[in-house]
């Protein structure tokens, strides 16, 4: 039992070490390809050279660098990623077409200089069969890819069996190719074998079958390779759609390599090239460049906007090119009756340079418009912006005005523009239906973010570019000077009627306090020295006195009271000890005497404006309250600094902090209501090194010291 145990818990152990051996050799064989793959491509080129071009005509065959040069594109991405994921059966893939791309070019190279002698070279037969018959299999890597990309597995569950019905399907044609006679294939192809290959085994592979089997499987294999490559596109889709996060980007990155690919291949079909093919091969280095860095840095760029950018600019390209052809047949077939050729060509190019090159530009703006909107024009974007903004009245009508702007700008299905309002609300002005998913920017107002600007987070117009996302900056920069003025002003109407109400409630309540307390205190203050006065004069001096000390108690009162009322309307210990000695004196007040308070004052402070002074004493006393009953400091720190015509009071201790998931209290809303009160701001903040740091900024330049009249 004991040895047992001892043996299962060594498996894992060996295992892991069998995986670790394995991940240090693989990159090693990855580099190894790689040397193997150029030395390969370089022999082929050295072949290319020394064959005759007779021997290239007689066999029917092109340069093998052409083919071989597929390899070398495919090498260094299977190389890095046998380095970076040795796991993944996508590297796998890639660094083995690499190496069959390679071959195949110099199998193809050898095979025209071998038979080119008489007797053919050493290794002319297998040359062929590889060429012929093996290099069918180079159809088996495209779809192969596609199943196992980006974790190098197929998927799971009813695609599984989509997965291997697609790998049956393709593999059946290269099945056949090297199973299948000679004679019986060139049949199928209509065309016989060139003279050069007539001396060679051509059949080392192949199997007796008769042509009443072959032929009916060769006509289903045509079609079933074509299911091969759609069926693995369908698994793309479903993977595509399944995905988030980095996952959602390597299939964008296999997307984006598909539309350059298609891009590629139009090309080539509008101009074929009769001398060196590079179609073919741009396609595939671009899908080994795109597998890599999808698999390995799949935030490399935004391949969300370079996707977007690739559909749009290239379909326009593709189209104008079209139209282009288009233009220059038509005129062709219309002036090639009237003119020989050479003067129908001269008058054809000279119309369509008169007359549709100039209409050509202003069609390719009325295109761009249509599909992207007025992003092309900033000029025109920001002016209709401007004028908007003055044709509307009201906050609301404001960011309407915003939100149709950006949403005519970049032909947006739908734009929001989200602001705070007073008291908390949340402003919103819609154009549009909201999608499900949306990308979010920031509007913010010198420094301070007041809003937001929602925009759909797919479609090609979704897409931003670096161009127009500084299109939309200068947008959203007149978007939050309107939504900023919009939210001054219904501050500012809302502060006026603040200020009308508080000060008559102000005066309401010194008019209870003068006429509920110290009238009545001096009414008894003056009816008791009356008394007293009257019993002096009867010669009862005991009794006379007892009233006066009567008085003199309500003359205290009345004294505190009118302490009381000038103590609200302005400390007086900012006369007395000025801002920070009453700070000092409060803190001293309020904190334990185990805390240790420091308060310096900088330059300025002494001459502040009345108002600014109750506003930092207020704010400064409420920090240090705070400190005081939830922070437990050891240390606490007030600094009153004057600067650039503002005041900065900064209180700072080394207590608990606050929790991030706390509400706001009343006094912390009541710091940021002083600050606001005077135009400025107040921040509360917890550094990670510990404590809280309130930090309050008042304008302090223009004011007029009230103290000083």
């Amino acid at each position: 039992m004991e040895v047992r145990e001892r043996t299962a818990a060594a498996a894992p152990t060996a295992v892991r070490q069998a995986r670790s051996r394995w991940d240090r050799v693989v990159p090693a064989l990855g580099w190894i390809g790689l040397a193997v793959t150029f030395a390969a491509v370089a022999a082929t080129v050295v072949l290319d050279v020394i064959t005759p071009e007779a021997a290239r005509t007689a066999t029917e065959s092109g340069r093998g660098w052409e083919i071989g040069l597929s390899g070398v594109l495919l090498a260094v991405p299977g190389a890095l990623l046998l380095q970076r994921a040795p796991r993944n059966a996508v590297s796998w893939v890639v660094a083995g077409m690499a190496l069959f791309w390679a071959f195949d070019g110099l199998a193809s190279s050898w095979l025209a200089y071998a038979v080119h002698s008489d007797p053919p070279l050493a290794g002319a037969s297998l040359a062929f069969w590889f060429v012929q018959r093996f290099g069918a299999w180079l159809l088996f890597g495209l779809p192969l890819l596609l199943l196992l990309y980006p974790d190098g597995r197929l998927p799971t569950g009813r695609w599984r069996v989509v997965s291997l019905v697609a790998l049956g399907c393709t593999a059946l044609l290269p099945v056949l190719v090297v199973t299948t006679p000679a004679d019986l294939l060139d049949e199928r192809a209509g065309q016989s074998m060139p003279e050069p290959y007539q001396g060679l085994d051509l059949d080392p592979t192949s199997l007796p079958l008769s042509e009443a089997v072959v032929m009916p499987l060769l006509h289903l294999a045509f079609p079933l390779s074509a299911v091969g490559i759609v069926l693995p596109l369908a698994v793309v889709v479903h993977r595509l759609r399944a995905a988030t996060g980095d996952d959602r980007r390597r299939m964008h990155w296999l997307l984006w390599a598909g539309v350059v690919d298609a891009l590629v291949i139009t090309a080539a079909l509008l101009f074929p090239s009769t001398t060196i093919s590079l179609d073919l091969t741009i396609a595939i280095g671009l899908t080994g460049l795109a597998v890599t860095v999808g698999i390995l840095r799949p935030r490399l760029v935004d391949i969300d906007r370079l996707l977007g950018g690739t559909l749009v600019y290239g379909g326009l390209a593709v189209g104008v090119v079209v139209l282009d052809l288009a233009v220059l047949a038509v005129a062709g077939v219309f002036l090639d009756d009237r003119f020989d050729e050479r003067n129908a060509l001269v008058v054809t190019l000279l119309l369509v340079a008169m007359v549709y090159v100039p209409l050509r530009a202003a069609l390719w703006r009325i295109v761009r418009r249509w599909v992207l909107g007025e992003r092309e024009d900033p000029y025109r974007v920001v002016s209709g912006l401007a004028e908007r903004l003055e044709r509307s009245d009201g906050p609301e009508e404001q960011l309407m005005a915003v939100a149709a702007s950006v949403a005519e700008a970049f032909r947006s299905s739908y734009v929001g523009v989200e602001v705070g309002a007073p008291g908390g609300q949340q402003v919103v002005a819609e154009h549009g239906r909201r999608p499900g998913a949306l990308q979010t920017l920031p509007i913010a107002y010198r420094g301070e973010q007041i809003g937001r600007l929602l925009l759909p987070r797919d479609g090609v117009r979704a897409r931003l570019v670096t161009r127009d996302e500084r299109l939309l900056a200068d947008v959203v920069r007149q978007a939050a000077a309107a939504a900023r003025a919009s939210s001054l002003a219904l501050q500012l109407q809302a502060s006026r009627e603040q200020l009308v109400s508080a000060r008559e409630e102000e005066r309401r309540r010194l008019r209870r306090d003068l006429h509920d307390g110290l009238g009545p205190s001096l009414g008894a203050v003056v009816l008791r020295i009356d008394t007293a006065r009257n019993l002096a004069a009867d010669g009862r001096a005991e009794e006379a006195d007892r009233m006066l000390r009567q008085a003199r108690d309500d003359v205290a009162t009345a004294l505190t009271d009118v302490r009381r009322l000038v103590h609200d309307l302005r400390p007086p210990a900012l006369d007395d000890l000025g801002l920070a000695g009453a700070v000092r004196q409060q803190a001293e007040r309020v904190l334990p005497a185990q805390v240790t308070v420091t308060v310096t004052e900088g330059p300025g402070v002494a001459e502040l404006p009345a108002a600014v002074e109750v506003a930092a004493y207020r704010i400064a006393s409420e920090a240090l309250a705070n400190a005081a009953r939830h922070a437990a400091p050891s240390r606490v720190a007030v600094a009153l600094e004057c600067d650039d015509g503002t005041l900065v009071v900064t209180v700072t201790d080394d207590g608990v902090g606050i929790d991030p998931a706390a509400p706001a209290g009343v006094g912390l809303i009541s710091l940021r209501e002083r600050a606001a009160e005077l135009g400025g701001r107040c921040t509360v903040e917890c550094p990670p090194s510990g404590g809280t740091v309130v930090r309050a900024v008042l304008p302090a330049g223009g004011g007029v010291d009230e103290r000083r009249g």
